[in-house]
């Protein structure tokens, strides 16, 4: 009976839009179609900086989602907030943190 209560809890526990699995297919379509508009189809950069693993070093994970999420003020990086969620800007700092977006 205490496994079923555990589950029953665990069951009802609110869960983080970090926690839900982002749809990776579209996400990484979103970023070399949209992304890939102002910092090049293959994210090497154009009117936006390239967003390859090497130039990405000098940021860590929640710098890149606040800047996916919030975009830079004064330049030509828009908001991503009301389109992706913080799992969303999470999935895709990681990716191309790591330089495998699939």
């Amino acid at each position: 009976m205490p496994d079923l209560a555990l589950a029953l809890v665990a069951a009802a526990a609110p869960v983080s839009a970090a926690e839900i699995a982002p749809n990776a297919g579209k996400l990484a379509n979103l970023v070399r179609q949209d992304c890939g508009s102002c910092h090049g189809l293959t994210l090497r950069g154009g009117l936006g900086k390239p967003l390859t693993s090497e130039n990405l070093k000098i940021w860590n994970r929640e710098q890149l989602v606040g800047i996916i999420l919030d975009g830079v003020p004064g330049t030509p990086m828009p908001p991503w907030r009301a389109l992706l969620s913080e799992g969303d800007a999470q999935w895709i700092a990681d990716r191309l943190q790591q330089g495998n977006l699939p």
